[in-house]
């Protein structure tokens, strides 16, 4: 009986795994940001995202630097718009009592308080749809007498004239908060006494006078994914964009018309702060309103994908921020290096924490 060979099998080729592919960061578009890359953007798989938006955070920022602000508002409620998420409108009944314009020596008295915890900024904000020019003139003081600490100014005080923006700048005003809410094709579901052009022509003349701005929107209020795509897309696209961009999480306040809107998931607030991230690489990332719904694993990730601001403290209208000492214990795990920046507002700061973005 004759002996017989086996070949040995041929050598089949390896298929590679994927468990350790690359996510490659993807260059910036050249010109406008469209809508459909931006929800190309939203769509990717979370892991290669957050790759992206930290590579991208990292070649502009210092890794683990995170502006702390404190809110307060200095004018609150009694606002004649219909803002759907809003505690501080007059037609909705939630608790929020109209006060007057808060008196120079208060605000002195706050900013002086601020600044002894560590404050490097301090905006005044208040709850009108747009200011008379005689409020202009009692909010100048205000930016004045603050000034005069040392302190860097913002404010937030709704639509304004372009001679009214140059009185803020000519009063010293640094920052000024005025937010899109959403995509201008959803924006009529949420507020009708405004036009998402009167949002940017305010934009348009806070820019002209040189001062910097402030202008982030707010999701789960009902929209569709496009619509997060197209807030982004409007951000993005300002000339140039702003150098704050605040992503707030819907507060369902009890009495306004957005209080039974299904929450946001928080992976998709995630990817939210990511995008910012990577289409304004420049600009702080606010994490703004809803943070304390979050928990602290999704506030990592909101870091991780580029967020580098938060707004904490005192207890604000309606809902209260976490506290701080929770605050400073969070970023000590995730060792990261907060410094402080005081917010003192009602249309765009203590109501983007509390119910959303005015402004």
């Amino acid at each position: 009986m004759s002996s017989t060979t086996l070949a040995a099998p041929a050598a089949q080729p390896v298929q590679p795994l994927h468990l350790h592919r690359r996510a490659t960061p993807v260059p910036a578009p050249q010109g406008p940001w469209t809508v459909n890359a931006i929800q190309a953007l939203l769509d990717k798989p979370l892991m290669d995202l957050l790759f992206e938006a930290q590579t991208v955070h990292r070649q502009h920022w210092p890794a683990g630097d995170i502006e702390l602000a404190t809110l307060l508002s200095v004018k609150t409620g009694g606002c004649p718009e219909n803002c759907g998420y809003c505690p501080q409108a007059a037609e909705f009944d939630t608790g929020v009592k109209a006060d007057k314009l808060m008196e120079v020596d208060e605000v002195v008295r706050a900013a002086q308080a601020a600044k002894d915890a560590g404050a490097t900024r301090f905006c005044m904000g208040a709850a009108w749809r747009a200011p008379k020019d005689r409020d202009i003139e009692k909010v100048s003081a205000l930016i004045g007498a603050v000034k005069g600490l040392g302190l860097q100014t913002c404010a937030t005080l709704g639509m304004l004239e372009s001679h009214q923006a140059q009185a803020l700048k000519d009063a010293g005003l640094d920052y000024y908060n005025h937010n899109l809410d959403t995509a201008p094709e959803y924006y009529t579901d949420v507020v009708s006494t405004r036009a998402y052009q009167d949002r940017l022509d305010t934009l348009q003349h806070v820019r002209s006078a040189g001062i910097s701005v402030c202008c982030g929107g707010i999701v789960g209020m009902g929209e569709a994914p496009v619509h997060r795509a197209g807030l982004i897309a409007q951000l993005a696209n300002l000339q140039p964009y702003p150098e704050s961009v605040p992503i707030n999480s819907l507060v369902r306040v009890p009495g306004t018309p957005l209080a039974d809107s299904e929450p946001i998931d928080p992976l998709d607030f995630v990817r939210m702060i990511a995008v910012a991230r990577i289409t304004m690489p420049k600009a702080r990332v606010r994490l703004s309103a809803g943070r304390q719904q979050m928990g602290e694993a999704v506030q990592a990730l909101c870091f991780l994908a580029g967020a580098n601001s938060i707004f904490y403290g005192d207890k604000l209208l309606v809902t209260g921020n976490p506290d701080v000492e929770a605050d400073v214990q969070l970023l000590a795990k995730l060792g990261l290096n907060g410094h402080r920046t005081t917010t003192t507002t009602s249309e765009g700061g203590a109501v983007e924490s509390a119910a959303g973005a005015c402004g």
